[in-house]
């Protein structure tokens, strides 16, 4: 498949994605603009991915450090958001290249990744990972713990938290999907409450059910397969 036959389908691709954000928005009287695509590449190579950002998808999403830097090396004008579990060796050469990082997961994460903030001299956006779904083998903080962690955000002083990240288990029913989604928003607004100011994004939704996620208040939505399919991946 040549550049040009991925670049016909990706825009297809694309096109049908954002008519259903589009519609999703509508659904529920939001604006388009609130809610930021994020590209997932981790299943295709930097070629497949600059491509992305030619359609206008600048915002980006890896899950895993080796794969943001390789790629970043080549798209380095790319915002890029890291999705995935991070172990702490990683993070000294990964900070430098993150737009935002959405899955702090663990009281040690946050603070590994302020004390590398502290030495680079440098402020980074963060999210906080919140297993939203039950599920034992998710990553995140529990959601009843989330208030709980306000001690620990305030005293932060080279991290900013602008919200909270989940993932809902996977399920061919969409509406199984939104409990999940609400609990994330509802536990975003509390901890808010408690901090006394505003966290504006909520990192929610992916190929399966995003558009549930849109309509309970998502402002990031990680889509990856949906905006692959057809094309070669590696």
């Amino acid at each position: 498949m040549n550049g040009e036959e991925q670049a016909i389908i990706l825009q297809k691709n694309l096109d049908k994605v954002e008519e259903r954000i589009a519609s999703s928005c509508k659904k529920v009287a939001r604006k388009r603009t609130e809610v930021t695509l994020v590209g997932v590449t981790k299943t295709v190579d930097s070629s497949l991915a600059k491509l992305l950002m030619e359609k206008g998808i600048d915002h980006l999403g890896e899950s895993r450090p080796q794969e943001l830097w390789e790629k970043a090396s080549h798209l380095p004008n790319a915002k890029w958001h890291f999705i995935g579990h991070m172990q702490r060796n990683k993070i000294d050469k990964t900070l430098p290249l993150v737009h935002l990082f959405h899955s702090v997961d663990s009281i040690r994460l946050l603070q590994a990744l302020e004390d590398e903030c502290k030495k680079q001299n440098r402020m980074l956006d963060f999210l906080l990972e919140v297993n939203i779904s039950g599920e034992e083998n998710k990553q995140g903080f529990d959601p009843a713990l989330v208030p709980g962690l306000v001690n620990q955000l305030t005293s932060l002083r080279h991290l900013q938290c602008q919200g909270l990240m989940g993932m809902a288990a996977y399920s061919l029913e969409k509406e199984q999907c939104r409990p999940a989604f609400q609990l994330l928003r509802s536990t975003r607004d509390k901890l808010s409450g408690l901090l006394g100011k505003n966290l504006p994004e909520l990192s929610m939704g992916m190929s399966n059910d995003f558009e549930i996620a849109i309509e309970e208040g998502a402002t990031l939505i990680r889509l990856g397969s949906i905006l692959w399919e057809g094309l070669e991946q590696k």
